[in-house]
């Protein structure tokens, strides 16, 4: 199972990043670890009125980024007392994605934290978001918080496709679970969904090619779960579909609270990114939590 002993939570001290604190906090708790707060002040916060002098600017930024470190060290505080888990604090002054990839970086990550959102929302829509943005480099695993984090993750979603990641997605689904549901589910692609269609076009009958297809990925499944689950019992499900939409929808069924998904690969490249990926495009679609892993704990598509 994955080993959390570092993690880093990013917050902006907006309504919504209180949900990432919890949530790491309880990850963290769980796991036994130490909890790292960031918050990344932006420069343009900085910026005072043009008609300061130069000795009073000096004040301004020392008291704003003092203020800012006196409001994280209460937040730390609470967590630690709630929760009772090891919190440092640190700020960081520039882009938040670029900051929060470095310092996870410095400390040697196993998990980051970030919200799906801001208290920035409408500057994120032209811009891009942090969590869009931080997903093309960062080399650690990342947790995008989107649902409230009063309760313990009650089911788990890992989305497998069979190659060599899937073993650790599922890893992670089980790592987060902590008693709840697990399902693991492979969805069958763009193939099938263009056969599928093709056949309801041709009226032609391919019940038997799609029912061996399914008990060939169901056998993959089998062998996939059979050294992992460690007397934990994992779902098996197979649909057929575009896998993006078919795990969003999915996701929105059965009321999933966290889907684990893998990346391959070590950098994106434009390309993917103009066109998008799966791994993207549920990240920054899905309903639920999402965790995003790369190979050996790493990012890369």
């Amino acid at each position: 199972m994955p080993n959390l002993r570092t993690i880093v939570a990013a917050t902006d001290f907006s309504d919504f990043s209180e949900r990432v604190v919890q949530r790491a906090a309880r990850v963290a708790k769980q796991h036994g670890s130490t909890m790292h707060l960031l918050h990344v002040v932006r420069p343009l916060e900085l910026y005072p009125s043009l008609t300061l002098t130069q000795d009073e600017f000096s004040r301004h930024d020392e008291d704003f980024e003092e203020a800012e470190r006196t409001r994280l060290r209460a937040i730390a505080s609470g967590v630690a007392d709630t929760f009772g888990v090891a919190v440092q604090t640190a700020t960081r002054l520039g882009r938040a994605h670029t900051e929060i990839g470095a310092y996870a970086d410095a400390v040697s990550a196993d998990l980051v934290v970030i919200g799906a959102r801001g208290e920035n929302t409408l500057m994120d829509l032209f811009l891009g978001s942090t969590a869009a943005r931080l997903m093309r480099g960062i080399h650690h695993p990342v947790l995008i918080v989107r649902r409230s984090a009063t309760e313990a993750y009650a089911r788990v979603l890992a989305a497998v496709d069979f190659s060599p990641l899937s073993a650790e997605v599922v890893a992670y689904a089980l790592s987060l679970a902590s008693g709840a549901e697990v399902e693991a589910l492979h969805v069958q692609g763009s193939e099938v969904e263009h056969r599928l269609r093709r056949a309801k076009y041709e009226q032609v009958d391919i019940a038997d090619w799609l029912a061996r297809l399914r008990g060939e990925a169901e056998r993959q499944l089998d062998t996939l779960l059979a050294p992992i689950e460690n007397g934990a019992s994992v779902t098996r499900r197979v649909e057929a579909g575009l896998p993006p939409a078919a795990l969003c929808q999915y996701i929105d069924d059965h009321h999933v609270d966290l889907v684990v998904l893998g990346r391959h690969g070590d950098s994106a490249g434009l390309h993917e990114w103009l066109l998008g990926s799966v791994s993207r495009d549920v990240a920054l679609a899905a309903t639920s939590d999402v965790l995003m892993i790369g190979t050996s704990g790493k990012q890369g598509r």
